[in-house]
């Protein structure tokens, strides 16, 4: 008697297992849609109403005249116009935010990616080295500008005390022309620090190999690092631009600790302040800064990440 052959099991997935096939799309539950709805939409809510609802608000106002209280009276770009002419405050503030960012990202980074590569080498006491240079991070810009008034102030700072000088003191924080740069050591004394971790955590992780292949072709350690092992680091590099930029352009804690932003260490970060919320409210002028500033972070910003993606793409 014929007997048909046994069927083979059904191995393939029911349409109640939610695949299409093996590496088909899996499709989503109300349950799975309600949890991705949440995770997702409530920090793309809070971005838009905590970032970009008064980004796009700063430019509206910008175009207006208005005191926070009365009528908002549209001027166009009068605003603009009185801040380049008749503003002469502005064009020292945008000087100081300029060489704040060179000096930061051409002193205090490089500086940082030495004491990386130093730490990195295995030398003694790596963890307390660690600790101590990153300590800096942990304090806010407030905190280190009080810092710098005790030990450069004229009175009874510790760097004229150890000059010797107190007949006449070097006045570090009001000569316009010294306080500036002294406030730039004090800031990079806390970005040096954060640049050092992140560069230490992209150099741990570098295979080894690359630097054994580089000494075996005869490579010195100078070659090694700048030909094969900063290449590979292209993404904290990235990471580190950026924040170098926007540390840069938002400094405004230790310059209005020392001396409310004024004297030499005028920049648009308290500009912004002054013109908002000081004694002559002028939201829409004060805006217009703010707008100016943003412009700023965001050619830097954009020009230096289409060259490190445009560096990683023709390799």
């Amino acid at each position: 008697m014929n007997s048909a052959p046994n069927s083979a099991p059904d191995t393939a997935p029911s349409k109640r297992a939610g695949w299409r096939g093996p590496r088909g799309p899996r499709r989503f539950t109300p349950r799975d849609r309600l949890a991705l709805a949440l995770l997702l939409g409530i920090p793309v809510l809070l971005d838009l109403v905590i970032v970009w609802g008064p980004t796009l608000a700063s430019v509206g106002l910008s175009f207006t005249s208005w005191d926070g209280i009365g009528d908002i009276q549209w001027v166009g770009g009068k605003n603009y116009e009185s801040l380049v002419d008749n503003y002469p405050a502005f064009w020292p503030a945008v000087r100081h935010n300029l060489l704040w960012v060179g000096f930061l990202g051409l002193v205090a980074t490089p500086f940082g990616i030495l004491l990386a590569v130093l730490i990195d080498r295995g030398v003694r006491f790596s963890r307390f080295y660690q600790s101590v240079l990153y300590m800096p991070v942990v304090l806010s810009l407030a905190v280190v500008g009080f810092m710098a008034q005790l030990i450069l102030g004229t009175d009874q700072g510790v760097v004229n005390t150890i000059l010797n000088n107190h007949e006449d003191p070097i006045d570090w924080l009001g000569d316009s022309d010294l306080n500036i740069w002294m406030m730039m050591l004090a800031a990079s004394w806390r970005h040096t620090g954060y640049v050092m971790i992140l560069y230490l955590a992209g150099l741990k992780a570098v295979d080894p190999a690359l630097k054994e292949a580089a000494a075996i072709d005869g490579a010195s350690a100078r070659q090694t690092f700048f030909r094969v092992v900063f290449p590979t680091l292209r993404p904290v590099n990235v990471i580190v631009g950026v924040i170098t930029v926007i540390e840069a352009l938002r400094a405004f804690d230790i310059v209005y600790a020392v001396n409310k932003g004024r004297n030499g260490l005028e920049l648009l970060s308290v500009l912004i302040t002054d013109n908002i919320i000081g004694e002559a409210s002028r939201i829409g002028f004060g805006s217009a800064i703010a707008v100016v500033l943003l412009v700023f972070s965001l050619g830097f910003i954009v020009t230096f990440l289409v060259q490190e993606l445009r560096g990683a793409r023709d390799r």
